[in-house]
C-alpha cells in the first residue's frame, strides 16, 4: 500500500501581550498541527507562552520556537544590526525561555522557526544565520529548523548536520527568486481563499515542502486555515507535523 500523503500546517501563534491581543488562538490551535509559539521577543510573555502551550497539549499539535530580533514595539518586523555573539545569545535566551515553559504544559520545543525581519535576513545574511544557527545548535543540535528553501539559515544548517524542514507560505506572495515580497508592497498578502487553498494543495503536491504557513495575523485566518484543510483533505492529502 502507498504512504499516505500529507502535509504540515503551521502558523504564528501567541503573539498576544499584556492586555493586546494579536488573532484567534483559541480557534487557531484546533486547524493545524504545528504552532510557531512567540518567545517574548517580538510578542507573547510568560502567561501568553503558558496558555498556548497547554493548548499545544490539549489539541495535539507540535510546539515550535518562534524566535525573533528583540523588538517588540515593531513586531519584530524592523531590520535590526545586532553583532552575532548577541543575536545567538538572544536566540537561545528565547529557545530557553519556551521550552522550560513548555516542559511545565507537558511538551517540548520540538523545532525552531525565525520569526520576521530576522526570518529574512538569514535568508541572504551567513554572519547572522550562522549565529541563529550556532544558537540553536547549543541548545539542541537534533532541533530542525524550519524556514524557506534554499537560504543561508538552511544550507548552513545542513553542512552542519543540523535537521531542516522547508515551507511555502499560503498567504504570501513570492518574487521571482523564491524569496517573499516584502509588505507593504503590492502582492505581498493574498486574500482570495480559493485562490489561497488551491496553492496550499500545489505546494504539497509538489514535494518540495514539509510544512504550508498560514499567518495568525492574517485577516480571516482562522476561515484560510479551514478551507486550506478541507481542501486538502479532499485532495487526498492529510494535515499532521513533519516528521
Amino acid at each position: 500500500m502507498a504512504p499516505e500523503a500529507a502535509i504540515d500546517l503551521n502558523s504564528d501563534l501567541g503573539e498576544s501581550f499584556g492586555s493586546w491581543t494579536m488573532g484567534d488562538d483559541a480557534a487557531m490551535f484546533p486547524l493545524v498541527s504545528s504552532a510557531n509559539i512567540a518567545c517574548g521577543y517580538h510578542a507573547g510573555d510568560g502567561t501568553t507562552m503558558l496558555a498556548s502551550c497547554r493548548r499545544a497539549v490539549q489539541h495535539g499539535v507540535r510546539v515550535g520556537a518562534h524566535v525573533s530580533y528583540r523588538d517588540l514595539a515593531g513586531f519584530g518586523r524592523r531590520a535590526m544590526e545586532i553583532e552575532p555573539a548577541e543575536l545567538a545569545a538572544d536566540v537561545l535566551y528565547q529557545l530557553a525561555a519556551l521550552d522550560g515553559i513548555a516542559r511545565v504544559a507537558g511538551t517540548r520545543v520540538a523545532y525552531v522557526k525565525p520569526h520576521g525581519a530576522l526570518y529574512n535576513r538569514i535568508v541572504h545574511d551567513r554572519a547572522q544565520a550562522a549565529a541563529v544557527l550556532g544558537a540553536v545548535r547549543a541548545f539542541d543540535p537534533s532541533l530542525p529548523v524550519l524556514g524557506l528553501p534554499g537560504p543561508a539559515v538552511l544550507e548552513l544548517a545542513a553542512e552542519a548536520g543540523q535537521p531542516v524542514r522547508r515551507e511555502a507560505f499560503v498567504d504570501r506572495g513570492y518574487r521571482p527568486d523564491g524569496t517573499l515580497i516584502p509588505r507593504g508592497e503590492a502582492g505581498a498578502l493574498l486574500s482570495d481563499l480559493d485562490q489561497i487553498a488551491g496553492r496550499a494543495v500545489g505546494f504539497a503536491r509538489s514535494g518540495r515542502v514539509d510544512s504550508l504557513c498560514v499567518h495568525g495575523d492574517t485577516p480571516g485566518a482562522v476561515a484560510m486555515a479551514a478551507l486550506v484543510r478541507e481542501r486538502l483533505a479532499a485532495a487526498g492529502i492529510a494535515v499532521r507535523p513533519f516528521a
